[in-house]
This record gives C-alpha cells, structure tokens and sequence, in this order.
C-alpha cells in the first residue's frame, strides 16, 4: 500500500476549490464513470501526467513496483518511435539524481489526488512556487494549506528549485507528447474501463461493510496508465482517492479491484503490524518492511471472505507483478502468495479477527 492522509486544511482546499474552466468536447477519459455510484470510477491525465514523470525518473526495486513493470522502456520506446525529445528526457539524468537522493520526493507522487484537475494542479502549484515554500506568505487559509501540503515533500530551497525543473519537464512533456498519447489510450482502453466498472460495482457491496468498518466506505477510484500493482491513496476520513492500474484489456478488468483491493486493506494491515512488532522493530524499519508483504496478504484475505471467487486472480496477480515463479511448486496461488510474502502467524491471525468483525462474522 502507498498511501497519504489527507490533511483537513487540504480536504478544505480541495472541496471548495474553484471549479476549472468550461471546455467543450472533453477528452474521453477525463471525466466520471457511473458518478452517481458508491465509489465511482473516474480517469484523470493530470494524475497520470504526474505519476508517469515520476515514472520516468525512478528507480522502482519493489517487490510490488510503485508503477507498472516495464513502463519507463516500453514509454521510451514509443517516444523513440515517434522521434519526440521533451525536457522530461533531456533533464532525467539530472532529476534522477536528485529524486533518489532524497527521499522525501517519494511522497510527492500523492500530490495530484488532492485536487480534481489539471486547472487546480496548476493553481496550487503557482501559490506555492509564488511563496517559496512559506506558509506564512499565503494571504488565505487554503493557500497556506497548498504550500504546506508541498513543502512537506520540498521544504528547501534546492527542493524547491528540483520541483521547479520537473514540473516545468511535466508541462513540456504533456503538451509534445504525452497528452495526445493519453487521449488516445483512453479511447482505445474504454472497454476496459466499462468492464472494471462492471466488476468493481458488482463486488463492492458485498465488500461495503468492511469498507464502512475502516472508514473508506466511499470514495473515488482513479484509473491509472503507469500504476501496477501499489496504488496510491489519500485519506481523510471522510475523502478517499486511491489510484489503482487501468487494465489494458477488458479480459482483465478485475485487475482494477485486486489493486483497490489491496489498498483499502492496507489500513488493516497498517495496524496490525504496529500492534504486533516491537519498538525496536519500529527502529530498524523492520516493521515498515513487514508493512508490505501484510497488505498483500490483507487484500487475499479480504476477498476470501468478501468476494472469494475473485481471490485465485488476486494472488496470481500480485505473484506476477512480484515476479514470483511458482506454478511448477503446484498448490494454489493462495498458497504461493503466502510463501511469496510471508509474515507472523500473529499478524496473520490479527488480520483475520479483524475481517471476521468487519464482515459481521463473529
């Protein structure tokens, strides 16, 4: 799980920021799917734009990546053909080097969830360059929230000056290439994303008390091009965003739940490590490590008891995306996920008691 709480100043912000101008013919993708539903689907290209050039930079060692498995070469490879040079190529080596070199930047990749469109991303953005990076500068509330909520992941000047550069690589980026791209592929993928609506809107109910139980009874679903495996959420409490893959194929439509999946029980997964692990391990980041491997294990074990039938997909999925070979071991996915990311019986256990509770089980 990659997730991001959503500060109440921010959820201010975004709830009652201004809405962007008017354009006819919106491009297909960027709008709501089903926005009268309970957790809607929607696609977003200034969410994409943002994760794709962090995409581009990063270096992505994960057991479960942070984006898609092979989506830097196969982009590259696209561009190549196209015979496009942006300032996102021209700059990676040296935006690269910054980003590994300061991990706060990892946090950044939150950002565009807390506002609903390019328009918004782009105003915050001014405010907070505007500032350089003092709060103390905004001449209201929200403005002052904008500049903390960026100046947690760029709090100096060098930070500051890095975001500069990529996001001005960003805007580049999208206006020679990756916008027309995105519109295409959002065309090309609507039977895709009708598919995973279908899929998400016939589990969901059968998921909603435990949903309900972790306070993510509804929210909004982002379908995202560079993202695999480890979504990205924000959450307030009340406001939920989390990103998840956008499936290119509509035979594999359910992959857009395993990863919503796998990120609403996070929170479970999140508490249960810190009950069960040791002050030391919180030290040493022991328990941070484990983070990882329960939130797999949550998802699996949500939707054995939620939506069963889906729970086989899930774990090939996350042995996939985890590179894990295991079909010639026979046994089940279930089985091999559990060999895949192990974690304590305690935590396993825990985890169990508490789906029991949320599903109205015990």
């Amino acid at each position: 799980m990659s997730s991001h709480v959503l500060p109440f100043a921010v959820l201010f912000v975004v709830g009652c920021a201004p809405p962007p101008p008017p354009v006819t013919a919106p491009p297909l993708g960027n709008a709501t799917f089903a926005s009268a539903r309970a957790w809607p689907i929607k696609t977003r290209e200034h969410v994409d734009l943002w994760l794709h050039g962090f995409a581009m930079i990063a270096d992505d060692s994960a057991a479960v990546p942070l984006f898609r498995r092979g989506y830097r070469d196969a982009m590259t490879v696209t561009k190549n053909s196209r015979n496009v040079l942006t300032q996102l190529d021209e700059r990676r080596t040296e935006l690269a080097r910054g980003y590994k070199a300061s991990p706060s930047y990892q946090a950044a990749q939150f950002i565009p969830l807390y506002f609903g469109s390019q328009a918004e991303l782009a105003a915050a953005v001014q405010i907070f360059l505007a500032s350089n990076g003092a709060a103390q500068r905004a001449s209201t509330q929200e403005g002052a929230a904008i500049i903390g909520l960026f100046a947690s992941a760029f709090p100096k000047d060098a930070d500051r000056a890095w975001f500069k550069s990529f996001w001005e690589a960003l805007l580049d980026e999208q206006a020679r290439f990756y916008h027309d791209w995105w519109t295409t592929e959002q065309h090309q993928r609507l039977p895709a994303l009708t598919a995973a609506d279908s899929v998400w809107q016939r589990v969901r109910p059968r998921l909603q008390s435990f949903l309900g139980g972790t306070k993510q009874g509804t929210g909004d679903m982002v379908l995202s091009l560079p993202i695999g495996g480890e979504g990205r959420t924000v959450n307030g409490g009340k406001a939920v965003v989390i990103a998840v893959t956008f499936p290119e194929r509509a035979t594999a439509a359910e992959e857009a739940t395993y990863v919503l999946v796998h990120e609403v029980a996070g929170t479970l997964a999140v508490s249960e490590v810190g009950d069960q692990t040791s002050p030391a391990d919180k030290r040493t980041g022991v328990a941070d490590r484990m983070v990882a491997a329960a939130t797999v294990r949550a998802g699996a074990l949500v939707l054995q008891k939620g939506a069963p039938e889906l729970a086989e997909g899930y774990a090939r999925y996350y042995l996939e995306a985890a590179h894990v070979s295991w079909k010639a071991q026979g046994g089940s996915a279930i089985a091999a996920l559990e060999r895949a990311f192990p974690i304590p019986v305690t935590v396993r256990d825990g985890m169990r008691r508490q789906i029991d509770i949320l599903f109205g089980g015990i």
